[in-house]
């Protein structure tokens, strides 16, 4: 059975941090992108970052570039995502998913990944 499971969310005040950690069981961690979306409500999920375990290579998207930080520990089967400076804009769900033989990863939509976790929630109060 394929878990993802996320956790590290909570109630920041605005140029806070947070990390974010997915834990990956069931899949075979270097076949896969891990990527991380941003769900609010009523609106679709939006890419926000990934990771292709097997070699390293990490992408953002346009405005979370220099705020975010996405790492892997292979050894644990485990993607972080380390958010600093955030801002209220930045609320929301954050769900991490798992895309098969998705190595770069850049700017996919959610519809290419094929396992997710159920979510960890960030509020960014002002």
């Amino acid at each position: 059975e394929v878990q993802l499971v996320e956790s590290g969310g909570g109630l920041v005040q605005a140029g806070g941090s947070l990390r974010l950690s997915c834990a990956a069981s069931g899949i075979d961690f270097d076949d896969y992108g891990i990527g991380w979306f941003r769900q609010v409500p009523g609106k679709e999920r939006d890419w926000v970052s990934c990771i292709a375990p097997v070699d390293g290579s990490t992408y953002y998207a346009g405005s979370m570039k220099g705020r975010f930080t996405i790492s892997s520990d292979n050894a644990k089967d485990t993607v972080y995502l380390q958010m600093n400076n955030l801002q209220p804009e930045d609320t929301g769900v954050y769900y991490c998913g798992a895309a098969y033989m998705l190595f770069y990863c850049s700017g996919y939509g959610s519809t290419r990944y094929n396992y997710w976790g159920q979510g960890t929630q960030v509020t960014v109060s002002s």
